[in-house]
């Protein structure tokens, strides 16, 4: 079975979508939702959900989504 789910990207396991994040983008000023994705080991990491060929970020406010 194949998952297009990413790995984390500081510990290399399989993540699962934790839902979407409304938030304003500063390089155009739009309201935009960001893709949440989490590991076992409680990284948690987000892209912006219409660009998903960009990297994923580490999220600035990770114990929000624990």
């Amino acid at each position: 079975m194949t998952s297009d789910a990413p790995t984390c990207p500081e510990c290399s396991q399989a993540m699962k979508f934790g839902g979407f994040v409304l938030c304003r983008r500063e390089d155009d000023g739009e309201r935009v939702c960001r893709s949440l994705w989490k590991c076992p080991a409680r990284h948690v990491w987000w892209h912006w959900a219409d660009r998903p060929d960009e990297a994923l970020e580490a999220c600035p406010m990770a114990e929000t989504f624990l």
